[in-house]
């Protein structure tokens, strides 16, 4: 397993070069999974029942989970921010347990993928802070004194940015210790032990890392807008 970043081809446009990438083929399949799992749920939706069964239930359970999980994160006013959260948890999800598959760089584990996701948060922050509290959070940034500006946009950078490298840390040292296990294995021990190394550096640790990414993501749209409480 090779953990550089590897290319496959170039495309020009407009005299602008853009690499194909190994994080990018990666996240137009995670978006394909998406885009596929979408279509069938739109399909079976116009046949669910009032009596939810099978398929039904899968559905309406992970809706219902997460939205619980959003109210109780961000309050009821910011709800309508959940269909981003909803396509942020399971982007990461699905981008996390793909290194499940053989030969499959997630894309969480290239820091461009990650921040990329963390600056959308940081507008989020922003765009929620001045439509809930207007020209009072903008004066918050020269609290308690104006010489204070360059240090609160500081740490106000600080909080996207971090989550940015706590998410593709984590993953990108998974996919380092799992290329030295598969190096440094004894031929005995390469079919059992990677597996195990798997369930828990992809599918546990990957859980987790979206959780945390999602979550503080949520509270600190929420705490922009002092929502959290509602």
């Amino acid at each position: 397993m090779d953990i550089t970043i590897g290319v496959h081809g170039v495309i020009n446009i407009g005299g602008i070069q853009i690499l194909i990438t190994d994080t990018i083929v990666s996240t137009w399949i995670v978006m394909g999974i998406l885009i596929t799992f979408a279509i069938i749920v739109r399909i079976r939706v116009v046949k669910f029942n009032d009596i939810p069964t099978g398929f039904q239930n899968v559905v309406e359970a992970i809706v219902e989970v997460f939205e619980n999980y959003l109210r109780n994160t961000v309050g009821e006013k910011l709800m309508f921010l959940g269909n981003w959260f909803f396509t942020l948890f399971l982007f990461i999800l699905v981008s996390n347990i793909g290194g499940l598959i053989p030969g499959f760089r997630p894309p969480t584990a290239d820091w461009s993928m990650t921040v990329a996701l963390a600056l959308v948060t940081f507008v989020l922050i922003q765009a929620m802070g001045i439509r809930y509290r207007g020209i009072e959070y903008v004066i918050s940034f020269f609290k308690p004194f104006p010489l204070f500006l360059p240090v609160n946009l500081i740490g106000e950078l600080a909080r996207p940015i971090s989550i940015s490298f706590r998410l593709f840390g984590n993953m990108l040292a998974g996919l380092i210790m799992m290329s030295l296990i598969y190096v440094l294995a004894p031929v005995f021990a390469i079919f059992v032990l990677p597996a195990a190394l798997h369930v828990y550096f992809d599918l546990f640790a990957g859980l987790i890392q979206t959780y945390i990414f999602v979550t503080l993501s949520m509270s600190f749209v929420a705490d922009a807008a002092k929502l959290a409480e509602d």
